[in-house]
């Protein structure tokens, strides 16, 4: 299986890169500016054409929409929440991975059993509102209304795309006082890549396997 990752140079991303590779995938894994990955800003078309020339013709069997940033952590409803940081976001967490599966969209096709994953968050959920983080939580709830709708366009051409909060991870991302280490969530998260299917194409489940509430 060719397995692709976006940011797969650290947290979360980097735990898949390791988890597929030691399970025996083929695994490209992307990131801005490493040499040991496959070049790609999410956010960049031309960098989207240049990593999809670069995959020229071959096939992609699951598609890991992982690269993804949360700017502001810890700003203000006062005087925080820039109008440049919404837009910043918004181009990594959604507009990136819409970009993302546009340009490897023929790789997938050319797979027998092609999958998307979208690496989201409980906190794009509409069942959760504490307050605050409100840049984030708006760019994965779209990440999540984004993942339904592919799964609906794609199911037809055999593409099946589920959704998924990673958990509450100790990364720099997660913070320090997370609930489960990158290998646990990774470990979770690639049994529920495996497992999607046509059947379960639109779900949006907890890297432990517990369906989400959208």
């Amino acid at each position: 299986m060719h397995v692709v990752i976006t940011g797969a140079n650290r947290g979360i991303g980097q735990a898949l890169d390791h988890r597929f590779r030691a399970l025996g995938h083929d695994v490209t894994g992307t990131a801005r500016n490493e040499a040991e990955f496959l070049k790609l800003d999410v956010t960049s078309p031309e960098s989207q054409a240049e990593a999809a020339r670069a995959l020229d013709a071959k096939p992609i069997d699951l598609l890991v929409c992982n690269a993804g940033v949360y700017l502001d952590k810890g700003q203000n409803l006062a005087d925080g929440f820039p109008a440049d940081m919404w837009t910043q976001s918004f181009a990594a967490n959604v507009t990136g991975v819409f970009l993302t599966v546009q340009s490897l969209l023929p790789n997938l096709q050319l797979s027998a059993t092609p999958k998307i994953a979208i690496i989201s968050s409980q906190m794009g959920s509409d069942t959760r509102a504490p307050g605050g983080s409100y840049i984030y939580r708006a760019s994965k709830a779209a990440a999540l209304n984004l993942g339904r709708n592919l799964a609906t366009d794609l199911k037809h051409i055999g593409i099946a795309v589920g959704v998924y909060h990673p958990g509450w991870v100790k990364t720099d991302m997660g913070g320090p006082d997370g609930d489960i280490t990158v290998t646990e969530s990774a470990e979770g998260l690639a049994n529920r890549f495996q497992a999607l299917s046509l059947e379960t194409t639109g779900c949006f489940e907890t890297w432990d396997g517990r369906a989400h509430p959208y």
